[in-house]
Formats: structure tokens, sequence, C-alpha cells
């Protein structure tokens, strides 16, 4: 699971084997045992969440928003 990078405690990062065929681009949240994922594409937006309260996925929805190229490079590096 290769982090992407990570803040206040929060890990953004990819699943190696995110399926076949392989979903859109996309980055999964974990913390204290709740995760979220993000789909980047045509725009940021929540794809899923298990345990994270409205609070706290607006604020990740801001931080893949203002990371989503950096996000974008990180997985056409680590998937071609």
């Amino acid at each position: 699971m290769p982090a992407v990078f990570r803040e206040r405690g929060f890990r953004f990062f990819f699943y190696s084997d995110e399926g076949d065929p392989r979903e859109p681009i996309h980055i999964h949240v974990h913390k204290d045992g709740a995760e979220a994922k993000f789909f980047l594409l045509p725009e940021v937006t929540l794809a899923h969440n298990s345990g994270f309260n409205p609070r706290t996925l607006a604020w990740m929805l801001e931080r893949v928003t203002a990371r989503r190229g950096m996000i974008e490079r990180a997985w056409h590096e680590h998937f071609g």
C-alpha cells in the first residue's frame, strides 16, 4: 500500500492491487480504523466512507483537491 502523503495522522495511499480492470484514479485515506476513498476525475468526489464524520470528510476533500496534481502523478508513476 504505497503512501502518497501523510498529514495530521491521516495516511493518503493507493492499494497496490486496484482491481482488473483498474478503477479510475482515486486515493484512499485511513486513520484510526476509519477509511474513505475519493475519485479524482472529473472532479474530486467522495466515493466511499467508513467511519469519518462530515467535518473530517470536508477537510480530507480539501486536502485531496489541493494535492490532486501530485496524487495523479504518483498514480501514474505507481501504476504506469
